[in-house]
């Protein structure tokens, strides 16, 4: 088989259940397009943060070894720096042959220089636009929000007020995320009329930073009922204090202010589905689709009410791990759900395997390339899944393991959570304190310890001094038969 071409999707802060069936979000593109491909359920981030979410997407590895833990413009300039050691899919891919081309956010490392990294041709959004997102959704002009139909947040003494939601009549295609597309397109266009396999990253800020949405798209919604999340009035009282702090941000909210956050948030969804037309339509035109995978995924999701939380950087709760996946393309399998526990990090690998370019091997991840054409044969090494959090300018300490129904996350600074998925989708009851879940709890401790031995994290490994050993198990239990 020749080297298929690859356009990667990126959108930010989505989370995975609005492409399932009969969710109120709006995507009719993405239905189609999942509808001609396989749609992963159980795909996760390795970090529910965009830097080091989007760095482990291109390079395989988790944060700690990637280096960059938190946003890197939250930081001092050695600290979340990316480490340049390893190889990214998108070098590995030019060296293939491939005509690589990078368009929207970038977020990963302070240079912007893309090109470093793989990517031949780029128009990226510079760190102006990083630390201004609280504003709203910047392009080249400024764009104006109603005065009657946006939502604030307030307070306490000392913080800035900042715009949470709020509708626009500035066109789509004047705003990110039209911008980003409009530059791929060209881009796109002279890729198609070449010879070379070309790979393609369009990367959205969307639907995540201040809800800011076309009235049009807006008005689309009128009738639309969106409901508060099942779990939006959680007490969080069996949780670690900390998550029952982080929920006094937003109780003095109205409900009506929170749906139409909602409203706005899914909007803006809408309008990413919107787009895909002009992406994918110059590809067909070309006669090039079906020699074309295309990948739609999310670098995390975003609460918006879950647990009555927002924004994506706190707590282990899937609405922010659990990301949208669908992939197309040749020989891939059509119309399918795969359950396996895809990680961001197995992604860049996979398409390098894909692409047939030199793989890139570390203990971090690793390719799913047999699952696309047999999604309903999951292996027993995509039956668990694995993910780390170093906080968000406060630092915490979270290690996360799926295993079938089941969820553990480890916490470095309270106490720990058990979740039965398939009983308790929405996380409302923390059963690490259930006697009779202690034997699971020291199992799946066990094989994060594993996890940690075998990916090098050794700031955890190393951690048998007095005032640390609160884990069920300790770190030695990996080396037990």
């Amino acid at each position: 088989m020749k080297q298929p071409n690859i356009l990667l999707i990126v959108a930010d802060g989505m989370q995975a259940g609005v492409v399932d069936p009969n969710h109120p979000c709006v995507t009719p593109n993405l239905e189609a397009l999942a509808d001609r491909g396989v749609r992963f359920h159980n795909a996760h981030t390795t970090c529910p943060t965009c830097s080091p979410a989007r760095a482990s997407l291109m390079t395989g590895l988790l944060p700690h070894n990637h280096g960059v833990l938190e946003v890197e413009h939250g930081r001092d300039d050695d600290q979340s720096v990316l480490r340049t050691e390893h190889p990214h899919f998108a070098q590995q891919l030019s060296e293939a042959g491939y005509r690589t081309g990078y368009f929207g956010k970038w977020h990963i490392e302070r240079t912007n220089d893309v090109e470093v990294f793989g990517w031949q041709e780029s128009v990226v959004k510079g760190a102006e636009h990083v630390k201004g997102l609280g504003m709203g959704d910047r392009g080249p002009s400024s764009v104006v929000v109603d005065d009657a139909l946006k939502g604030e947040v307030e307070g306490p003494r000392g913080y800035k007020t900042v715009l949470h939601w709020g509708v626009t009549d500035t066109p789509l295609l004047e705003r990110y995320p039209g911008l980003s597309v409009l530059d791929a397109e060209k881009f796109l266009s002279s890729s198609l009329e070449g010879t070379s396999p070309w790979c393609c990253c369009v990367s959205f800020s969307e639907p995540n930073e201040a809800l800011i949405v076309g009235r049009e798209t807006w008005d689309r919604y009128e009738d639309v009922e969106i409901p508060l999340p099942e779990n939006f009035a959680d007490d969080l009282s069996d949780r670690p204090n900390m998550y029952q702090r982080e929920r006094l941000i937003g109780q003095h909210l109205s409900e009506e202010h929170w749906k139409n956050a909602r409203k706005c948030y899914f909007g803006r969804i809408t309008e990413i589905d919107s787009l895909l037309t002009r992406l994918l339509a110059p590809i067909e035109q070309a006669g090039q689709l079906e020699n074309t995978i295309v990948i739609f995924l999310a670098d995390h999701g975003r609460y918006i009410g879950g647990h009555g939380y927002d924004a994506h950087n706190f707590g282990a709760f899937e609405e922010i791990y659990n990301i949208p996946l669908i992939i197309t393309g040749p020989e891939i399998a059509q119309g399918e759900v795969c359950t396996a526990q895809v990680g961001i990090g197995d992604i860049g690998v996979t398409l390098c395997n894909l692409g047939q370019a030199k793989p890139i091997e570390v203990a971090d991840s690793k390719s799913f390339q047999s699952l696309l054409c047999q999604p309903s044969n999951v292996p027993p090494e995509f039956e668990t899944g694995y993910a780390e959090y170093h906080g968000t300018r406060f630092p915490l300490m979270q290690r996360i393991l799926w295993q079938g129904d089941w969820k553990f996350i480890f916490n470095g600074f309270d106490f720990d959570e058990l979740y039965n998925l398939k009983d308790d989708p929405y996380e409302t009851k923390n059963l690490a304190r259930d006697p009779d879940q202690q034997p699971r709890i020291e199992s799946m401790m066990t094989e994060i310890w594993k996890r940690i031995r075998d990916t090098g994290d050794r700031t955890i490994h190393e951690t048998h001094y007095f005032s640390m050993r609160f884990a069920a198990v300790g770190p030695e239990v990996a080396n037990e038969e």
